[in-house]
């Protein structure tokens, strides 16, 4: 059995440093019925949290971010 997930029903996500600067929600996810974009700051404790959402967001694999 196939189950349909909604638009924006996921509330974890692991996110890596190519994907910063971090914002919610993510691209590709489908926008009709979600929030306004909210940058998360993310990168000293690891996690962010969304208020409009409630979506968690933790940073792995923190070697691979390059520096300039």
């Amino acid at each position: 059995m196939s189950a349909q997930q909604t638009p924006n029903a996921r509330n974890f996500y692991e996110v890596t440093a190519e994907d910063l600067p971090l914002h919610c929600p993510l691209p590709g996810t489908t926008l009709w019925n979600s929030h306004p974009r909210v940058y998360l700051p993310i990168e000293s404790k690891g996690e962010a949290k969304c208020n409009y959402c409630g979506a968690v967001y933790k940073l792995v694999d923190r070697r691979g971010a390059r520096g300039s």
